[in-house]
């Protein structure tokens, strides 16, 4: 038997850790990688303990699931040294807990399931550290501030007992890690099943990963624990038809679940049997209060229930119930869970017991059944004009009666609320219910329409986004005066996310070239300037350098690809309308998309993100494109139904008639779906990654086979079709990832010696489609000024509803004034870009399944 290093004299050490051994050969961990038994996992506690050393110091360890990080802080705990457990997610947080609380010893993550760095900063320890100390924790929704919850070695092992026991743990049990270890919930589940000698499936998958289901049954799991927003990923991948033999319990804390959602799980574990425990509590009492019994919860289903074994409760009146009635008050909690007291500097490590109960700060009421309900939250009552309003209150009214999903915050001057879209709800509806039912003026409050609520890492509720998406519109922000909150607040509204944090990107919260035009101009208007390389940057590096004369005086830049994307379309309409005749343009479109395409798209991300990306901007090309030929259809525009499915080039490659008009969307969209059914290979996205230049310069070679009639394809028109226009993409793709000389000259000589030819007869089309794509190559920008970049940032946002609509549009008046017939076709492209995109936003979310591992909160969903 392995045995732990005796805690030191006059010190305490966690019982539970300290009796790993005792559970002998039983499994105690399973990952992706094996199985760790309790024996296994003892010598390893042991030996990190040993490491530690006797003198207590305090250990700085970033949360993760992971064998590591387990170990270190199983080996910390069972040898009396107090942890400081911060958010591994979060690199802001570690910097700043540990500038703040000076810690003696500083963890660093290891790979895999290998050993975790441990840096020793001093011997001994530069703190007083009481002995009762055990564990230091954010409280719920901060990450990196400075005020802590000190638990005790007694707080933790009671709230393990305890819930261990209204759970019935077992030792064949197997929970599966689904929240952050930092996370006090998370952290809960790991304490009680290591207590009862069950095992661990450590992971951190995201349940709406299938491979965390994959590991779920192999490794026989019978726990799952999750927070609100955990349940909406378990509707999305289809939980209720899985088949999963071994479960026996779902958990259910971390914030309100509402209460038609807890009986339809309370019913489905009937049916599949397994219980739903729903369950409350706060950081400040370890983890858990109260838990519902599962046979209570389709009766009672807005009810926490009661308290935990060893805990109790009592409700005392306070100022806020007024309106309640005379049952509710403050919901007071006793129990050996309850905290030592916060920590708000280092000296405050020192203190022992400050506080013997805890106040919730909710506002609860008993039934006559013995059951405690919540009802609103005292802390977070504001005064605006006069009026106390519960912003709960508002988003359980908005939740039962509306069935609308908001979280709401605020200050005196204002509610803002953030709402997840609906069909037939838009703000000033959902603003017009708000002030009908509480009173409030309609200028104090401001609604925001989201296709999903932010959340905290934890999936808890993060009302500081809300308040951030409530400051005044943006668009007054003067150029320079832009903060990092404005810039997040932009790239949140023109990419509609709601997880946008100072750490994010451009290319990182999905953004694509649909959406860059837009992004860029703003940028440029606020920054006075456009970084290179600004898509890949995160946004808390976005600055703005000091300058000596004033931003509107001095020359603006524009992209270079916006520049040819705007005058390209022009060109094409222009010539359409025979206004002038400057060919070529649809084809230099082919080459920028293609630039286009490994800017935004072959990003680091995992080669399911990248497919599920590329997907989405061919939904945002072909989508609005058979939208506007359904329309042309019915006035008659010469259209049919090959058109509609995007196949008439396919199928009728020497018609020469209106059909023709749509190849280059055909064109486009077919190029993409085979780069991505190219990238979606597991062996080709290796070698992209590993040569990204090379890939699309065998990509080129490949097309010019095509181009040069090299492989027969008879009875094809060449310059119309996808096959033969397809190195002209490549071409582009690979100029995005020249980056020395010899490769930009490469690409140069590559289209100066295959461009020439491809036009018989036009050179001066195959001159325009040269100069653009050596301007794209050579100049990432071209000298400008800002009102240039705004109708550029038009045209070229709107170039490819342009591109749509022009057919029908410019014939109206082209026998009028064929400037006036330009001018129409143009914006009126502009304005249907302008609606499409508004529609869009307007539809509820589609389910996008990989994409929520980069959409909760910026940036780390694997905990939902």
């Amino acid at each position: 038997m392995t045995l732990l290093p005796a805690p030191p004299v006059g010190g305490h050490a966690l019982p539970l850790a300290h009796g790993l051994a005792l559970h002998g050969d039983r499994t105690a961990l399973v990952t992706a990688e094996g199985e760790v038994s309790y024996g296994e996992l003892a010598r390893r506690v042991a030996d990190t303990a040993r490491r530690l050393g006797s003198g207590r110091r305090l250990v700085l360890l970033p949360g993760a699931n992971a064998v590591g990080a387990l170990v270190v802080h199983l080996a910390a705990l069972s040898a009396g040294h107090p942890v400081l457990l911060v958010p591994g997610d979060h690199p802001e947080a570690v910097a700043a807990l540990t500038a703040a609380y000076d810690p003696d010893v500083v963890v660093h993550p290891g790979s895999g399931s290998g050993e975790w760095r441990i840096e020793e900063r001093r011997t001994g320890s530069a703190h007083d550290l009481h002995p009762d100390l055990a564990l230091l924790l954010s409280t719920s929704g901060s990450t990196g501030s400075p005020k802590l919850v000190r638990l005790s070695y007694e707080n933790l092992q009671a709230n393990a007992k305890s819930i261990a026991t209204y759970l019935g743990i077992r030792d064949t049990d197997r929970a599966a890690t689904t929240l952050p270890m930092h996370y006090c919930y998370g952290l809960s589940v790991i304490h009680s099943h290591l207590l009862r000698g069950a095992g661990l499936v450590l992971t951190e998958l995201s349940v709406a990963d299938a491979c965390f289901w994959d590991l779920f049954r192999t490794a026989l799991g019978t726990a799952l624990a999750g927070v609100p927003y955990t349940f909406d990923l378990l509707d999305r991948v289809g939980f209720a038809e899985m088949d999963l033999p071994h479960l026996r319990y779902v958990t259910q804390a971390g914030g309100r679940l509402a209460p038609e959602r807890v009986t339809r799980y309370a019913e489905l574990g009937q049916r599949r049997g397994w219980d739903l425990f729903v369950m409350y509590g706060q950081t400040e009492a370890t983890a858990r209060m109260a838990y519902l019994p599962p046979e209570l919860a389709t009766a009672h289903p807005g009810a926490i229930g009661v308290p935990v074994p060893g805990g109790s409760f009592s409700l005392e009146a306070v100022d806020e119930t007024s309106g309640f009635g005379e049952d509710v008050g403050e919901l007071v909690y006793s129990g050996p869970n309850v905290m030592l007291g916060y920590a708000h500097t280092p000296d405050d490590l020192a203190l022992g017991r400050t506080v013997d109960t805890l106040r919730t700060g909710d506002l609860a009421r008993r039934t006559d059944d013995g059951l405690y309900e919540i009802v609103g939250r005292r802390s977070r009552f504001l005064k605006i004009l006069g009026l106390r309003i519960d912003p709960q209150q508002v988003e359980t009214t908005l939740e039962e009666r509306h069935s609308l999903s908001a979280l709401c915050a605020g200050d005196d001057k204002g509610l803002a609320l953030a709402v997840v879209r609906e069909p037939g709800w838009d703000e000033r509806r959902i603003r017009r219910r708000v002030v009908d039912e509480f009173g409030l003026p309609a200028r104090a409050i401001r609604v925001h329409l989201l296709p999903e609520l932010p959340r905290l890492p934890t999936g808890k509720p993060d009302y500081q986004a809300v308040r951030t998406l409530s400051r005044p519109d943006d668009a007054g922000v003067p150029p320079g005066g832009a903060g990092t909150d404005d810039l997040r607040a932009l790239y949140a509204r023109i990419l509609d996310r709601t997880d946008v944090t100072p750490d994010s990107t451009f290319v990182g919260l999905g953004g694509d070239s649909l959406s860059y035009v837009e992004m860029s101009l703003h940028l440029e208007e606020r920054l006075g300037h456009l970084p290179t390389s600004w898509h890949t940057t995160p946004i808390s590096e976005l600055r703005l350098p000091e300058r000596k004369t004033p931003l509107r005086a001095r020359v603006r830049s524009l992209e270079t690809s916006v520049a040819l994307r705007a005058v390209a379309i022009v060109c094409i309409v222009g010539s359409h309308v025979r206004l002038f005749e400057i060919r070529g343009g649809a084809h230099l479109l082919l080459a920028v998309a293609g630039f286009n395409f490994a800017r935004f798209l072959l990003t680091s991300a995992e080669r399911r993100e990248r497919v599920r990306r590329t997907g989405r901007s061919i939904a945002r090309i072909a989508l609005p494109c058979m939208a506007w030929t359904a329309f042309a259809i019915l006035i008659g525009a010469g259209y049919d139904l090959s058109n509609l499915l995007l196949l008439h080039n396919a199928l009728f490659p020497q018609d020469m008639g209106p059909g023709l008009h749509l190849w280059f969307v055909e064109a486009l969209t077919y190029i993409l779906l085979a780069t991505l059914a190219l990238l979606a290979l597991p062996a080709v996205d290796r070698a992209e990654r590993r040569f990204p230049y090379g890939l699309p310069l065998a990509l080129v070679a490949l097309g010019l086979l095509t181009r040069y009639e090299l492989v027969g394809l008879p009875e094809r028109s060449q310059i119309t079709d996808a096959v033969t226009v397809f190195w002209l993409f490549a071409l582009g793709w690979a100029a995005a990832k020249a980056r020395t000389t010899p490769h930009r000259l490469l690409i140069t000589l590559a289209a100066l010696a295959t461009v020439p030819g491809f036009f018989p007869g036009e050179p001066r089309r195959e001159a325009f489609v040269l100069i653009g794509f050596v301007l794209l190559v050579w100049f990432p920008t071209l000298p400008s000024h800002h009102r240039v970049n705004q109708a550029a940032g038009l045209l070229a946002a709107s170039s490819l509803s342009i591109y749509l609509t022009h057919w029908q549009i410019y014939p109206i008046l082209d026998d009028i004034s064929e400037p006036l017939s330009l001018a129409t076709a143009l914006l009126f492209g502009i304005a249907y870009a302008k609606g499409a995109d508004r529609l869009t936003r307007r539809l509820p979310a589609l389910p996008r399944l990989a994409a929520l591992r980069t959409e909760w909160l910026g940036s780390r969903r694997k905990y939902s």
